[in-house]
């Protein structure tokens, strides 16, 4: 028998905070994390803009046995993590090492840092800050190992590295391990270090905003003035758990996943299809046996490029028809790539508990070439509804989809 799986514990590293009344008022406030960064010594770079999070450290909390494995995007898996598991009441449990809670993580690669090391290895043949931990601190698993150390956990581990929907992926793998009763909690999440190479990935694409002057006004999901994307960081983590144990153990339940669906285009690497996207959706829908009239918001994947946000609006007006509402929390955070499926599914989550969801900042004037969605524009939107999807996308061709159902 399947088995359900809620949500217990949320939190998360942004950068405009570390937990949900912070950053609710910041959000509400319409205020956003892009920043012009000091990059001019980057040459062939066009972008200078970007989503940091300021003073982010651990040094004092954790100890230096335990830091020497992580690099920065471990460090803020681990802090995020430790901030969902105290929600969850389940910091220092004996459940985290009964090899019954796994963890599901993502990013798009680890820390870029001590790559040099391994550069300086094959440029001149010898490198004097190559050591033990490099690798580890590289690998693309390094957030899901890290969470496992750093907590001493022995069950399972599903590392996710598929860009933008790592951390979405993260979370749907994570359900169904539960779901089949391979697990009773399973860590799930996604995070990401801002680095200058995740910028010049999308910069060679043509793909990233270059308004460098006016951070504020972007990045502009949806909007017909978009100029493209502005790369952020951070992490956040769910606890999800066996309902019956949830409920066993008196743990409050924020919210129950009950859908997920995943493809690949199979088509082209950078050029998303919105057939495929749209099936995605489906299968979601499908898996939590919905019809598409119960799903009351989409927490869309808003990139603000061109082809993305064309083809995600088509894929999900051919699903919902007219007037669904729909926005992008990229608009705030920026693209935090790994991260940002999880950052989306936390925040989403809260706001379907208020029934108060944001607009996309700097949407002025839709796109005429997107889709007729209910696009959030200017003010909150007062909104009640039990089931809230939530859409990532990535290169490969790569879709997700998860709904979650209100507590």
């Amino acid at each position: 028998m399947s088995r359900r799986v809620v949500v217990t514990g949320m939190g998360g590293v942004t950068a405009l905070g570390d937990d949900w009344s912070t950053i609710r008022a910041r959000l509400h406030a319409g205020e956003t994390a892009i920043r012009r960064m000091d990059w001019e010594h980057y040459t062939g770079i066009n972008a200078k803009l970007a989503a940091p999070i300021p003073d982010f450290s651990v040094e004092g909390r954790y100890s230096r046995k335990q830091l020497r494995t992580m690099g920065r995007v471990s460090r803020l898996a681990v802090s995020a993590t430790e901030q969902a598991l105290a929600l969850a009441g389940l910091l220092g449990d004996a459940v985290l090492k009964r090899g019954r809670c796994g963890v599901s993580y993502g990013s798009s690669f680890g820390s870029v840092a001590p790559i040099l090391s391994f550069a300086e290895l094959m440029k001149d043949g010898a490198s004097g800050t190559l050591n033990a931990t490099s690798y580890v601190q590289v690998m693309s698993h390094t957030a899901a190992v890290n969470i496992a150390l750093f907590f001493g956990m022995t069950g399972r581990i599903i590392p996710t590295s598929t860009a933008c929907t790592s951390g979405s992926m993260a979370i749907g793998y994570a359900y169904e391990a539960i779901q089949a009763g391979k697990a009773e909690v399973m860590i799930a999440g996604g995070g990401e270090e801002l680095d200058i190479s995740d910028v010049a990935v999308f910069d060679t694409l043509f793909a990233t905003s270059t308004n460098n002057d006016n951070p504020g006004l972007t990045p502009r999901p949806y909007d017909v003035a978009r100029d493209g994307l502005v790369i952020g960081e951070g992490a956040a983590t769910l606890i999800l758990e066996d309902r019956d144990h949830a409920l066993a153990r008196g743990a409050t339940i924020h919210a129950e996943i009950v859908g997920f669906g995943t493809n690949c285009d199979g088509h082209h690497a950078t050029q998303p299809q919105a057939s495929t996207m749209e099936a995605a959706l489906r299968l979601a829908l499908d898996d939590a046996g919905l019809p598409t009239e119960a799903i009351g918001f989409v927490n869309g994947h808003g990139t603000a490029t061109e082809a993305g946000d064309i083809a995600e609006s088509e894929a999900t007006h051919a699903v919902f028809g007219d007037g669904m509402p729909i926005h992008s929390l990229k608009s705030y955070f920026g693209h935090t790539l790994g991260a940002c499926g999880a950052l989306e599914a936390w925040l989403g989550i809260e706001m379907m508990r208020e029934g108060s969801f944001v607009p996309t900042v700097n949407l002025t004037e839709v796109d005429p070439r997107c889709a007729p969605l209910d696009y959030l524009m200017k003010d909150t939107r007062r909104l009640e509804t039990e089931f809230l999807m939530s859409n990532n996308f990535a290169f490969g061709g790569i879709n997700t989809s998860l709904i979650f159902r209100l507590a």
